[in-house]
């Protein structure tokens, strides 16, 4: 498929574009991941694991989104 005809599906909102992309390819920026280890202590990790078992997460995902908060609004 061109691209002039590509646009104008997008454009014209008629037609579901998604199968004219080939995602098998598709990475999102800067989201490569990186493993660290941090040490916590136990009183820490107690405290992550029954948030994130109220939150029905793991306690990874609730260090990751506490993290990303904060740095979210961090100005540097």
């Amino acid at each position: 498929m061109k691209a002039k005809d590509f646009d104008k599906k997008f454009d014209e909102n008629t037609a579901d574009i998604i199968d004219n992309l080939d995602l098998s390819t598709i990475k999102r920026p800067n989201q490569a991941q990186k493993r660290v280890n941090v040490d916590f202590p136990i009183w820490m990790i107690d405290s992550l694991d029954k948030e994130a078992s109220r939150l029905g997460v793991t306690r990874q995902s609730i260090i990751k989104v506490w993290l990303a908060e904060r740095l979210e609004h961090s100005t540097f």
